[in-house]
C-alpha cells in the first residue's frame, strides 16, 4: 500500500494511549495542532518520497508529536550565550543590564509601585520624574524627557518643534541605522522639511549660513556613529554650530547615538564623543540611546536647555512613544551607577566587557580550557586563538578590540554542524565560524554561560 494512505487519521492518533498521556498534560487544542502538523509534514514526505514506513510506527509518531509540544513550550524570547565578540549585539538584545539591578527589577515587575505616583503629595505624579533628575546630574542638562528609543526621540523632536518647517542637516550627515532606517525617512514622518547642506564629505559653515531663511526651524546635527568617512572631509564642529543657532535664534539639536557618558582611554578606535561635551559646548538639545555604550534598557533619551525639552512633554505624540514601569526601573538603576565612576566601570556590563584587555581575556581562556577538558571527552578539542571583538549597535565602527577565542573542533561535527547543534539548545550558544574554525570570543561569554556550552557540547557527543 503507499505510504501516503497508510498515515493515520487524526481520531486514531488521539485515541492512542501516548497520545492519552499528552492530552493529561497538554490542552486538548494544542495537542490536536501538534498532532495535525506532524501528518502535514508526514504527508509531504510521503510525496517528496522521503517517508519511509518506520516513521508510521506509533511510537515514532508519538515521539514526534511529543517533541513538538515540547518546542512549543519553550519562550520565544529566552537567554543566549553571546560567544560573538560583538558587545551590544542588536539582534541579542544589545546591552545586558547590571545583576546589581535584578532584585530592583523583580520587585517592580510582580508589584505595584510609583510609576505615576507622589507618594510625598499623595496625588498624581510623572512617570518622567523619575529619571530626570539623575539625567540632569549625569549631563548637565536643564531637562530630560525619555521615550522608547533614540529614533522615536528624533520623531518626537522633529514633530513638536520643527512639523511644517524646514530642518538644515549637512549631506555626510544623512545617516541610515539599522532595518533599513534613514534620517530623511524619519524627518518627512515628523513633518518636517529637510534641506541638505555641504557635500558628502565637506560641509562648512558657510553652507549652513546660506541655508538659514525664516522658515528654518531647527540646525540638525547627526553623529555619524555606524560608520567613518575619511580623507578628504571637513565637518562643522559641535560648538560653531551652537554658535550660529545662539546668532540666528535657531534651535540646535544633536542626534549623539550611542549615549556615552566615559572617558575612554588606551582603546584604539573608542573616540566616541560625551553627551555632557555636547551639552557644555551649547547646543540646546541631544538625543541618544539607552541601550548602547549607557549600557541600560532600549530607550531614546532627550536632555537639554528646559524651554525646548518642556514642550515636548506636552505634545501628543509623547503618549504613543512613552516607557513602560520596567524600562524606567532598569535605565534609573543604571543610571545611579554612573554616579560613583568606579561602581559604573565595575557594575555595567557594558562598560566592563569592553575594557577587558588581551592579556586579561588570555587568562581566562587558560582556565577556560582547563575546565573544559576536564568536563569533555577527548573527541572535543579546544585551542586558544587571537582575534578581534566587536563594539556593534552601530557605534564606533574603527574600534579594534584584540581578544581571545576559544577554537572547539569535534570529530564527528564540521564547524556549521556544530554551529546548528549548539544554536538549538534549551540555551542556544551564539558563536562564529572564520576561517574554518568554530569560535566563541572570551569577552562577550560570561563565567556563568560555560555551563551552558558544556551541556550544549555533551549533546553534539551524544
Amino acid at each position: 500500500m503507499d505510504l501516503l494512505q497508510q498515515i493515520p487519521k487524526v481520531d486514531k492518533i488521539l485515541a492512542d494511549s501516548a497520545c492519552r498521556r499528552l492530552l493529561a498534560k497538554h490542552p486538548r487544542p494544542v495537542v490536536l495542532a501538534a498532532v495535525r502538523r506532524t501528518l502535514d509534514e508526514l504527508r509531504t514526505a510521503a510525496r517528496a518520497g522521503t517517508l519511509t514506513s518506520a516513521d508510521l510506527d506509533p511510537s515514532a509518531l508519538g515521539a514526534a508529536i511529543e517533541q513538538r509540544l515540547t518546542a512549543g513550550e519553550t519562550f520565544s524570547l529566552r537567554r543566549v550565550v553571546n560567544g560573538t565578540g560583538v558587545v551590544l549585539h542588536t539582534n541579542l538584545g544589545r546591552s545586558p543590564l547590571a545583576p546589581a539591578l535584578r532584585e530592583h527589577l523583580a520587585d517592580i515587575a510582580f508589584g505595584y509601585t510609583t510609576l505615576e505616583y507622589d507618594v510625598a503629595t499623595g496625588e498624581r505624579g510623572t512617570r518622567y520624574a523619575h529619571v530626570e533628575q539623575l539625567i540632569c546630574q549625569l549631563t548637565g542638562a536643564e531637562a530630560a524627557l525619555v521615550v522608547n528609543n533614540n529614533a522615536a526621540a528624533v520623531l518626537l523632536v522633529l514633530s513638536a518643534l520643527a512639523a511644517g518647517r524646514e530642518v538644515v542637516v549637512s549631506r555626510g550627515e544623512l545617516v541610515e541605522i539599522g532595518g533599513s532606517f534613514r534620517i530623511p525617512d524619519v524627518m518627512k514622518q515628523g513633518g518636517a522639511i529637510l534641506k541638505e547642506v555641504g557635500s558628502t564629505n565637506r560641509t562648512h559653515a558657510k553652507d549652513y549660513c546660506g541655508a538659514i531663511t525664516d522658515q528654518t526651524a531647527m540646525l540638525l546635527k547627526v553623529h555619524c556613529s555606524n560608520f567613518a568617512v575619511v580623507g578628504f572631509t571637513a565637518e562643522v564642529t559641535v560648538a560653531e554650530l551652537a554658535a550660529l543657532g545662539r546668532e540666528r535664534g535657531i534651535p540646535v539639536v544633536a542626534d549623539i547615538g550611542s549615549g556615552n557618558l566615559m572617558e575612554w582611554q588606551g582603546i584604539p578606535g573608542m573616540t566616541e564623543p560625551k553627551v555632557q561635551e555636547y551639552l557644555a559646548a551649547g547646543v540646546d538639545l541631544v538625543t541618544f540611546s539607552g541601550d548602547k555604550l549607557l549600557g541600560g534598557p532600549q530607550a531614546g533619551i532627550i536632555a537639554g536647555r528646559a524651554a525646548v525639552v518642556n514642550p515636548l512633554k506636552k505634545h501628543p505624540l509623547l503618549r504613543a512613544l512613552r516607557v513602560d514601569k520596567l524600562t524606567l526601573a532598569a535605565l534609573e538603576g543604571t543610571l545611579r551607577l554612573y554616579r560613583d565612576e568606579r561602581q559604573a566601570w565595575a557594575e555595567i556590563p557594558t562598560l566592563r566587557l569592553l575594557r577587558l584587555t588581551a592579556d586579561e581575556l588570555k587568562k581566562k581562556g587558560q582556565q577556560v580550557l582547563r575546565r573544559l577538558r576536564r568536563q569533555l571527552p577527548a573527541t572535543v578539542q579546544f585551542e586558544l586563538v587571537p582575534g578581534i571583538s566587536q563594539v556593534g549597535g552601530g557605534a564606533l565602527p574603527l574600534a579594534q578590540l584584540p581578544t581571545w577565542l576559544v577554537a572547539i573542533r569535534s570529530g564527528l561535527l564540521s564547524p556549521g554542524e556544530l554551529e546548528a547543534v549548539l544554536r538549538r539548545q534549551p540555551v542556544p550558544v551564539i558563536g562564529r565560524i572564520a576561517k574554518g574554525e568554530y569560535l566563541l570570543d572570551l569577552r562577550t561569554v560570561a563565567d556563568d554561560d560555560w555551563a551552558a556550552v558544556v551541556d550544549g557540547l555533551r549533546a553534539t557527543v551524544a
